[in-house]
């Protein structure tokens, strides 16, 4: 069991990772290690499944050059293999004449990332987009669209062992360390050996980059977000992607309506701190994975500057009517027979230790590794691109 490069994680990230370095050297000798019994469980496979155009990340951040490149080789990945996906468009829509001035500032921010074919439309063109939605003004983002990311990383697989490549799937990492200039990867499985280490653990990147001996600034802290799905012919009536505003002093774009790549209409996600790292349902709890966080100063001074919205969020979690208010304002018409329970998913927020959040990508190095410490979203959608820029970072090509 000696590899060439050895990459943790099984995710969007991970397997673009393999498969452009497979594609590039088609000799590597590669393993992708996997704790999990399938690819694409958590994150990846618990996402709203869009394809995101690149119109909120801050100009010149990693977050905005690769969502705009990714999203051009996700499409064209899709279309190669087969993968179910549909360039749906996006509107995201002001409800009060006050959003009016975050509308034209998120415009012109996507404007400057070079987002293709983004307008400011009135209320009459958003009835023609989607007849069922509110609103006085929105931006139209025709490029956007919506995905199926698991057959996205079950497509990735095939090609990463179709070159050669190996998937150890069941294989949790437990150890790194170095002797004499290679590095030993301890698994449930065994000792696997090899000359290089990409972590995209996602979750727990930050533990698999401690297990090696790397000691970031950054600590991840799980957000779940809690999903309904539309029922009752309430689906039938959103044909697209409908977005609010994002409230600037919240890090979540607040909840939203998405056509879903293989059926069906979700809207969500709240945001609620997870008391487990993969933590899907609301009495999901981990006590050594709590005491981690709340050991952590950056949990509290994050808490400390936006407690209020975060009871706002736990309130929606146990209050379907407070969820449907939310909602209710895109989709007035929406009510709680319209409803019904979707799984949940866990973000992982990657803080610092003055509570502020690590709002872009993070990579750490250390001799023979690279650590993917914070992959936020667009992750999924500019993984392709990411994994350019890990190999670029970890001088691989």
């Amino acid at each position: 069991m000696n590899y060439d490069v050895a990459i943790v994680g099984a995710g969007i990230v991970g397997l673009s990772t393999a498969y452009k370095l497979l594609e590039k050297d088609p000799g590597l000798n590669v393993v992708v290690l996997e704790k999990e019994n399938r690819v694409a469980v958590h994150q990846t496979g618990r996402n709203s499944g869009v394809i995101h155009s690149g119109i909120y990340y801050r100009p010149g951040s990693y977050r905005a050059k690769n969502c705009l490149d990714g999203r051009h080789q996700l499409v064209e990945f899709c279309q190669k293999e087969g993968v179910v996906h549909d360039i749906c468009g996006k509107i995201i829509v002001a409800v009060k004449e006050d959003e009016l001035p975050r509308l034209q500032k998120i415009y012109e921010r996507g404007q400057e990332n070079g987002i293709e074919g983004i307008r400011i439309i009135d209320q009459q063109e958003i009835g023609d987009i989607e007849p069922w939605s509110a609103g006085i003004r929105a931006i139209h983002v025709p490029c956007s669209g919506i995905v199926d990311f698991v057959g996205v990383c079950r497509k990735l697989a095939a090609r990463i062992r179709q070159a050669g490549g190996e998937i150890r799937l069941q294989t949790p990492v437990t150890s790194i360390s170095q002797k004499n200039g290679e590095l030993k990867i301890g698994t449930g499985k065994g000792t696997v050996n090899s000359h290089y280490l990409i972590n995209c653990a996602g979750l727990y990147s930050d533990h698999v980059a401690r297990s090696a001996g790397v000691r970031s600034s950054v600590q991840i802290v799980p957000f779940r977000g809690e999903y309904f799905r539309l029922v009752n012919g309430a689906a039938d009536r959103v044909r697209g992607l409908i977005y609010p505003l994002p409230n600037p002093e919240f890090p979540f774009l607040g909840v939203h309506f998405t056509r879903m790549a293989l059926g069906g209409v979700e809207c969500g996600p709240n945001a609620v701190f997870a008391f487990k790292r993969e933590g899907y349902k609301k009495l999901s709890f981990n006590f050594r994975e709590t005491i981690e966080t709340v050991n952590f100063p950056g949990f509290w001074r994050l808490a400390r500057q936006h407690w209020r919205m975060g009871l706002d969020e736990y309130h929606r979690s146990f209050s379907r009517n407070a969820f449907l208010t939310e909602l209710q304002r895109l989709m007035p018409w929406i009510d709680t027979e319209h409803l019904e329970a979707s799984p949940s998913g866990v973000r992982a927020m990657a803080l610092n230790r003055d509570g502020s959040i690590l709002d872009d990508f993070r990579f750490e190095k250390a001799r023979q590794q690279l650590h993917v410490v914070n992959a936020p979203s667009p992750a999924a959608t500019a993984a392709l691109a990411v994994a350019d820029e890990i190999l670029r970072q970890a001088d691989l090509y």
